[in-house]
C-alpha cells in the first residue's frame, strides 16, 4: 500500500499559526473525535486553533477533551465567521463537499486561508490545496492518527488525543464490526490504549448514557415503525417530526437506528427516514456489495461509503418514502 505524503502538511503547519478545523453538518463521533483529536494535537504545536461546527451535536459527545472550546456556527455566527476570515489554514474533516456544511460552506469557500482536506468518503470535490484522502481508512480519526505519526509526532499523542481518536474509530466502525476494520485498525487502537485511552470509559460515555425517552423512542421505532419489504431483503424505519416530539427528541437520539434492521437475518439494505423542521433526512446502510453511496447520490442528493451513506429530500416524508418504495420496488432492483 502506498504511504500518504505528509510533506505538504509539514510545510503548511510550519507557516500557519492560526488554524480553523471544520467538520460536517450534524457532527457524529468520527467528526468530533477527529476534530478534537487534531485540535489537541495542534495545541501542542503551539498553534492558535478553533473548532467550528455547522450546527449542534449530540450530548453524548460533549465529554470529549476540548468540547468546551467548540464554536457552533448557528449560534455563534458572527464570532465563528470572524475567526474563519482570519485563519491561515482551514482543515476540513470527515466531509468532502461544501454542501455538507450548509451555510458555513460559503464562509469557508470565501476565506483566503489554505484549505486542507482529511476525509475517507468517496468522490471528493476539488476545493482543497492540501489533501489526504483514503476511502480504505475506517474513519477520519484513523487518518488523523496517521497524520500525527507521519509527521513524526507519535510521542505527542496523550490521553486526550487518544480518547478523541478512539471514540471516532469506535463509532464509525459500529464498535469495530464493519468491513472497513483491518488488522492495522486494531494496531492503532492498541497504540491509543497505550497512550491513555480507556475503552470501557469511552464506550460508557457514548453508549451508556441514554435518556429514558431515547430508549422509549428506539422501542417504538422497532415495534411500530419498522417495515420489512417481502422478497427484497430490505427494511426501513420512518419517524415524523410529530413522532419525534412525542419522545422529547434530542440531538443524537436516532443515532444508530438505521442499523437495527440489518441485525435481522436476510436483510441486506436498511433505510431510516426522519423529518425535522420540514426537511427529510435519510440514512442508508447495507451488507455486502450493495453500494448505498451510489444509491444515495443517484436518488437522494447524498453520498458516503459503499455500506453507509446519507441523503435528503425536499419532498414530504410520505412522498419521500413513496419515492424510495418505487425505486426499490422495480423488478430489476436487488440489494
Amino acid at each position: 500500500m502506498k504511504k500518504p505524503n505528509f510533506a505538504p502538511f509539514k510545510a503548511l503547519l510550519k507557516k500557519s499559526n492560526t488554524i480553523v478545523i471544520v467538520t460536517h453538518w450534524s457532527p457524529d463521533g468520527d467528526a468530533m473525535g477527529s476534530s478534537l483529536g487534531l485540535y489537541n494535537y495542534l495545541l501542542k504545536l503551539k498553534k492558535k486553533v478553533t473548532v467550528i461546527v455547522p450546527n449542534e451535536y449530540p450530548e453524548f459527545l460533549k465529554w470529549l477533551p476540548g468540547d468546551n472550546k467548540v464554536l457552533n456556527h448557528q449560534t455563534d455566527t458572527v464570532k465563528a465567521e470572524a475567526i474563519v476570515q482570519k485563519a491561515d489554514a482551514i482543515f476540513t474533516l470527515d466531509f468532502n463537499s461544501y454542501k455538507r456544511i450548509e451555510k458555513l460552506g460559503e464562509v469557508v469557500a470565501g476565506s483566503t486561508a489554505v484549505k486542507v482536506l482529511i476525509d475517507h468518503h468517496q468522490q471528493p470535490d476539488k476545493f482543497a490545496k492540501v489533501v489526504y484522502h483514503d476511502v480504505k481508512c475506517c474513519s477520519t480519526c484513523e487518518m488523523v492518527y496517521n497524520l500525527i505519526v507521519g509527521l513524526g509526532h507519535k510521542k505527542l499523542i496523550d490521553k486526550k488525543i487518544a480518547a478523541c481518536l478512539y471514540t471516532g474509530i469506535m463509532t464509525d466502525t459500529g464498535s469495530f464490526r464493519f468491513p472497513s476494520v483491518t488488522a492495522n485498525t486494531h494496531l492503532i487502537l492498541a497504540d491509543l490504549i497505550r497512550s491513555g485511552a480507556v475503552p470501557s470509559q469511552v464506550h460508557e460515555a457514548v453508549y451508556d448514557t441514554y435518556a429514558y425517552n431515547r430508549l422509549k423512542l428506539i422501542g417504538y421505532s422497532i415495534l411500530q415503525k419498522m417495515i420489512v419489504l417481502p422478497g427484497k431483503n430490505i427494511a426501513y424505519i420512518s419517524l415524523s417530526e410529530e413522532e419525534l416530539n412525542q419522545f422529547n427528541y434530542q440531538k443524537g437520539d436516532t443515532e444508530g437506528l438505521v442499523n437495527y434492521p440489518l441485525t435481522m437475518k436476510g436483510i441486506k439494505f436498511s433505510a431510516f427516514f426522519s423529518e425535522m423542521d420540514g426537511k427529510v433526512k435519510i440514512s442508508f446502510r447495507s451488507k455486502g456489495k450493495f453500494d448505498v453511496n451510489q444509491f444515495a447520490r443517484t436518488h437522494f442528493g447524498g453520498g458516503g461509503h459503499i455500506n453507509a451513506a446519507g441523503g435528503k429530500s425536499d419532498l414530504s416524508l410520505n412522498d419521500t418514502i413513496s419515492k424510495f418504495l418505487e425505486i426499490v420496488g422495480q423488478p430489476e432492483f436487488t440489494a
